[in-house]
């Protein structure tokens, strides 16, 4: 879920959908579908709630523009608001969500993503290659760093922290990270 003032998301207009697919990938994370009624960018988010008259929460696009499903990627939260329900969903189930906003966008330069657990959602839906599996710290330390790039990072508000003040250390112009908060 995005950082966001929760209080703005009341006016955003939900719109009933059907759950068409479920996947379990392990240690708690799910990726849920549903038929694509909206366009949207890679990097954009919904908002999503089970009631139509519930506060909803933001999840970042997992699917492609191309796709012809929208998917979510998230992680059960035990004691959440909302991942909890959504964990319990079956095919045929209703949700409301939002047509997609937000600007959490690549460009068309040599980007840099840097994402840790569910954080990979807008990353995916963007999917570029050269992928490094492992500890993102290490790799920023270890590997060499263009300063002119941007770098979109994406995860844990430690890690978003952590990973900036790394790429600030070797150089990169603060104006050069965007950052996404995930809870």
């Amino acid at each position: 879920m995005h950082e966001f003032d929760k209080h703005s998301l009341g006016d955003i207009a939900l719109y009933p959908v059907f759950i068409t697919k479920k996947d379990e990938l392990g240690g708690g994370a799910w990726i849920l579908y549903f038929k694509k009624f909206f366009s949207f960018s890679s990097g954009q988010v919904i908002a999503i709630s089970m009631l139509k008259d519930e506060p909803p929460r933001l999840y970042s696009i997992c699917s492609g523009p191309d796709d012809d499903e929208i998917a979510i990627l998230f992680k059960l939260n035990p004691t959440g608001f909302l991942t909890p329900r959504l964990v319990k969903l079956d095919i045929g189930d209703q949700l409301w969500v939002s047509q997609a906003f937000g600007s959490f966008y690549g460009s068309k330069d040599a980007d840099c993503w840097i994402a840790a657990g569910t954080g990979i959602a807008p990353f995916v839906s963007m999917h570029k290659p050269g992928f490094y599996e492992g500890r993102l710290t290490e790799y920023i330390i270890r590997e060499p760093i263009d300063v002119h790039r941007k770098y979109f990072v994406c995860g844990s508000s430690e890690m978003v922290v952590q990973v900036r003040d790394l790429l600030i250390g070797r150089g990169v112009d603060y104006d050069h990270i965007i950052a996404e908060i995930y809870f």
